[in-house]
């Protein structure tokens, strides 16, 4: 069997697999292709009333890049609402690789020189595949995940994949598609070419929150 490489990874999203392992310390990685798959829809996203204050209030100092390996590892540890990971070490090389090549980013939310919540992902094209968050201080993730939305309808994104549904992301809006619309999506996302990586301040936040629907 051939080794996973980065490249090989890529190849996969855009077909619409990702991988995924059993456990942390598990040795096997498999390719995950599921016959309903959670998105985001940019267009349709909801932002709670509280959460519109936090983010407004700059509560958290938001990055992106400045310590992806870190934003990993913090996804890999145990926590009270994941007793198991599914990153184990090969995982985790590859996405560090991927980040080394300019195709994974984290968005990362950072509170007296701490790094306390964030999430990173895939970007390809015009579609972003969310792979996993954490938060250590409450909000943090949820700051993180609507700075991500809000980068990605600036930046001319498609498609917010992220792969399963929660009952916190349907919070925000994330639905679940058959295989069949989810691939159709993925085409037509990666047809168009990203922008992740740009400038983006306070006005492109607040442009995005006048444009999403606030519940409460």
């Amino acid at each position: 069997m051939s080794a996973v490489t980065p490249e090989l990874v890529l190849q996969a999203y855009s077909v619409g697999l990702f991988p995924m392992a059993e456990t942390r310390d598990g040795d096997s990685l498999y390719w995950i292709d599921p016959k309903e798959r959670g998105v985001l829809p940019l267009d349709g996203v909801h932002v709670p009333k509280s959460l519109r204050k936090i983010l407004r209030k700059g509560t958290f100092e938001l990055r992106v890049d400045t310590d992806f390996a870190q934003v990993l590892e913090q996804c890999r540890r145990q926590a009270d609402n994941r007793p198991e990971s599914w990153i184990n070490d090969q995982i985790a090389e590859l996405y560090n690789a991927l980040h080394a090549m300019g195709r994974a980013h984290s968005v990362e939310c950072w509170q007296d020189g701490a790094l306390v919540g964030g999430l990173y992902g895939v970007s390809l094209g015009g579609a972003f595949f969310g792979e996993s968050m954490f938060t250590r201080v409450r909000d943090a993730s949820k700051v993180a995940l609507i700075h991500l939305c809000a980068r990605l309808k600036r930046g001319g994104y498609a498609l917010l994949d992220c792969q399963f549904i929660t009952e916190h992301l349907k919070r925000f809006g994330a639905v679940e598609i058959p295989r069949t619309e989810y691939r159709e999506r993925l085409a037509k996302a990666l047809k168009i070419e990203g922008r992740f990586d740009y400038g983006f301040g306070a006005a492109d936040l607040e442009t995005f929150l006048q444009s999403s629907t606030q519940t409460s």
